[in-house]
């Protein structure tokens, strides 16, 4: 059985983007029952961007909530806060202990910000290795990644094999990258300044929120950029953002009719962002209603992650205290070891 394993910031409620590129995709990893999946909300992770408690908590609720809401079983899979895992922290100060500065500093997430050093933390810093941790932590055959998260992969196998040179190689599992390279890419429902639509993303503001109420929600779809046809004329479906984030939704009945509407003159954009909503509403009605039933009810997300965090405990102690003795240390004494 091969034991994977992925981490979701929770800086944000999860927007259609997180959702259709990495969550759902990830549950259907999870729904092989040939994969032992661990899923964990990375709140240590986004204390380098959110430092606002009780925002934080709210973010790591909300992204919470969109797992469940979306199907994550979490009696077959491990569902978990980060923060939960004390272990993680003290395995990756062991780490930081095997790594060289000098490729840490190659990491993209520090180097896109070293021209501006005064805002950057240790923590940004030492982010690759807080993820190293999470992953080695529980023993992790493989790590689904996009290509530009593939670094950070590496720098695990990296600092995982350069312990197990030295200390023997039973002291951590190597994982493996499972690049989605097919992973969709959803684009934003906003322009940059050269005109061009990139991925929906937080940092851009373009997203969808999938968890709004109707009106916000419908008012969010008909905030989406479209070109200036006019109505007595055809339009191309194939460089519209409407009709493409529909045929990400929608049944394929339902895209070759909009389709269809596009290319013949007398369709407005109206029609069109109108069909799409109704895809929305369509596809995540009852994920919808799960979400808000659980962002009401935080103890039954409380609940969840507790169990989950037992359970990843056990497994986390284990490694650990492997860990610890390769190295010279004792016993975790919470755990009945020697003080």
């Amino acid at each position: 059985m091969s034991r994977i394993l992925t981490g979701i910031q929770s800086t944000n409620v999860p927007h259609l983007g997180n959702i259709l590129g990495a969550i759902l995709p990830g549950i259907e990893l999870s729904k092989n029952p040939a994969n032992e999946a661990f899923f964990f909300i990375a709140d240590l992770h986004s204390l380098t961007t959110v430092q606002d408690p009780d925002l934080l908590r709210e973010n790591t609720y909300a992204t919470a909530a969109a797992w469940l809401a979306l199907g994550f079983d979490t009696e077959k899979g491990f569902f978990y806060r980060q923060s939960d895992i004390p272990e993680v922290t003290e395995l990756t100060w062991f780490l930081t202990c095997f790594f060289p500065y000098s490729r840490l500093a190659l990491a993209h997430s520090f180097k896109d910000k070293s021209d501006r050093l005064d805002q950057v933390s240790s923590g940004l810093f030492f982010y690759p290795l807080l993820m190293a941790a999470d992953i080695l932590m529980y023993d992790a055959h493989v790590v689904p990644v996009g290509k530009d998260q593939l670094q950070h992969l590496e720098f695990t196998r990296d600092v995982a094999e350069r312990i197990n040179a030295r200390f023997g190689a039973d002291t951590f599992v190597v994982p493996v990258a499972s690049v989605q390279s097919d992973t969709m890419i959803v684009p934003g429902i906003k322009k940059d300044e050269q005109g061009n639509f990139v991925k929906m993303s937080k940092s851009y503001g373009n997203t969808i929120n999938i968890f709004e109420d109707d009106k916000a929600l419908r008012k969010r779809v008909n905030s989406i950029q479209t070109d200036g046809f006019g109505m007595d004329e055809a339009k191309n479906p194939d460089t519209c953002v409407v009709y493409a984030l529909h045929n990400m939704v929608a049944s394929a009945e339902k895209t070759a009719a909009l389709r269809e509407a596009y290319l013949a003159p007398g369709m407005g954009y109206g029609y069109a962002k109108e069909q799409l909503y109704n895809a929305l509403i369509e596809r995540f009605g009852e994920a919808r209603e799960k979400y808000h039933f659980y962002m009401g009810n935080q103890k039954a997300i409380d609940l969840k992650l507790q169990e989950g965090a037992e359970k990843a405990g056990t497994i986390a102690y284990e490694v650990l205290s492997r860990v610890r003795a390769k190295l010279g240390y004792k016993k975790l004494a919470y755990f009945g070891g020697d003080i």
